[in-house]
């Protein structure tokens, strides 16, 4: 594999990572950053694999060192309509684009890249091994934990700030109980399931 970390140093490259691609409900988060590397953040690594106190700490810490980062969305709609792969996608793009810098490269972690004009390549296992897509992951982790707490004040009942949309035992004995609210995604099998036998 080539040295990522060096290459930095010569040239911007973004790292894009999302949040939120196997949940029943939210929005799908994907964040793309260019790291600086005369400020380098000790710590950044696969966001799930940190804690949730560390990725609080390192957030502010990557979003004010960073060359560049943005963070963007595809919605419930989106995902339903596209399915959810193609939304990751769109996200994806949507937060390369609106960084403020446009970078020379965009490295992505997972098996697949967005349509981009510009160079683009996927690394597997890119969040725990590239400084910089494991930058993004955190900023994605993070953003997306936020919104699905602030959902679950919006739809009380479903436990999403404590399991964040996963299909939870919790999750799903909500969902049989109140069955689904206009934040879950109805194309997904539980969901679906759900809502064809409601109508």
């Amino acid at each position: 594999m080539p040295d990522y970390p060096k290459t930095l140093q010569h040239t911007p490259i973004a790292g894009v990572d999302e949040a939120g691609r196997g949940p029943l409900a939210g929005p799908v988060c994907a964040a793309a950053v260019i790291l600086d590397p005369a400020r380098p953040i000790a710590g950044i690594g696969d966001s799930k694999k940190l804690s949730p106190a560390r990725r609080e700490r390192l957030e502010p810490l990557i979003r004010e060192q960073a060359l560049a980062w943005s963070v963007a969305w595809a919605g419930t709609e989106e995902i339903d309509r596209l399915n959810i792969l193609q939304a990751t996608m769109l996200a994806m793009r949507r937060a390369v684009e609106s960084l403020r810098i446009r970078p020379s490269k965009v490295l992505i972690d997972g098996n697949r890249c967005p349509e981009l004009d510009i160079a683009a390549e996927a690394v597997i296992g890119g969040d725990g091994s590239v400084p910089v897509i494991g930058a993004a992951s955190i900023l994605a982790k993070v953003a997306r934990d936020r919104f699905m707490v602030e959902l679950d004040a919006e739809c009380p009942g479903y436990g999403f700030a404590k399991h964040k949309g996963y299909p939870t035992r919790e999750h799903l004995e909500a969902l049989a109980r109140l069955g689904p609210c206009r934040r879950h995604r109805l194309s997904f099998a539980p969901l679906s399931k759900a809502h064809s036998s409601a109508h």
